[in-house]
């Protein structure tokens, strides 16, 4: 008998643990439909400050304890957490920094304010998540990326994180979703995201304006596989990514069971 093919959604929002969009519905959803179609299936996610652990039974995974996330020439530790998906038999990994995630407000203050560090927040988790997964030492056959935030994890994977035998096998799948948010993640994003010494400015040209558009190209460009997880995605993002050759797409369906998202990762898994 083969192994069970792995998928791993890594996503800044899911249901039940934070709604912002209707595709952290979907995100339950596609956990727990392809763990119940026999893959094995593992979540990372932000362990935003608006999460009670209480409520949902978060513990800290001591055994990954000691991780140390540098960006920007400075060091954060990584704290990471876990819990059991409702009504399923996964798990969701929450990674958290207390300077960075505990707070009472996700992505700007009580006045509606941006948190000028959004930028920074965007780096460390998308190298903390990819710096679990080595951790875990578990192999994924696919990953799935939705929300901006996960914008560029695709990029370090087909770069930094390439030749890592963790990731060798890896193919991902990235979601544009609808725009959130207006404002910029600073003027020093890109010297931000430049986590490596073999990165030049340059590699990151996609991400240069630092909104939520470059964040979505930035994740499309470099993905194996595209989905649209919103009617409202910017029609520019629709007409650029819907037919990339070489790139397997699937356009926003609402009428959707799912089994289209399963039939792309097995054909991706193969």
């Amino acid at each position: 008998m083969s192994a069970k093919k792995r998928i791993l959604f890594i996503a800044n929002e899911m249901s039940p643990y934070l709604e912002l969009t209707e595709f952290s519905e979907i995100v339950n959803k596609l956990a727990i439909k392809s763990n119940d179609s026999g893959f094995e299936v593992r979540c990372i996610m932000p362990r935003f400050g608006t999460i009670n652990e209480r409520r949902h039974r978060l513990h800290e995974v001591v055994r990954l304890s000691g991780i140390n996330v540098s960006v920007d020439n400075e060091d954060f530790p990584l704290q990471i957490k876990v819990a059991s998906l409702p009504n399923a038999r996964l798990q969701v990994y929450f990674l958290d920094n207390e300077d960075l995630f505990k707070r009472k407000f996700v992505f700007a203050d009580e006045n509606d304010q941006w948190f000028d560090d959004n930028g920074l927040r965007t780096v460390f988790f998308c190298k903390g998540a990819l710096e679990t997964v080595k951790k875990f030492g578990w192999p994924p056959d696919v990953i799935h990326c939705s929300g901006w935030m996960t914008g560029l994890i695709p990029f370090y994977l087909k770069t930094v994180y390439k030749k890592e035998p963790v990731f060798s096998h890896s193919k991902v799948v990235f979601t544009i979703g609808q725009t959130t948010f207006k404002e910029s993640l600073g003027s020093d994003f890109i010297e931000k995201a430049l986590i490596h010494p073999s990165l030049k400015e340059k590699d990151l040209e996609v991400f240069k304006d630092a909104d939520n558009e470059a964040l979505l190209r930035g994740g499309a460009t470099n993905a194996d596989a595209i989905t649209f997880g919103d009617e409202s995605v910017d029609p520019k993002l629709v007409e650029e990514f819907s037919k990339v050759k070489g790139k397997k797409t699937l356009p926003y369906n609402p009428e959707s069971d799912l089994t289209d998202y399963l039939q792309l990762y097995s054909d991706l898994a193969k």
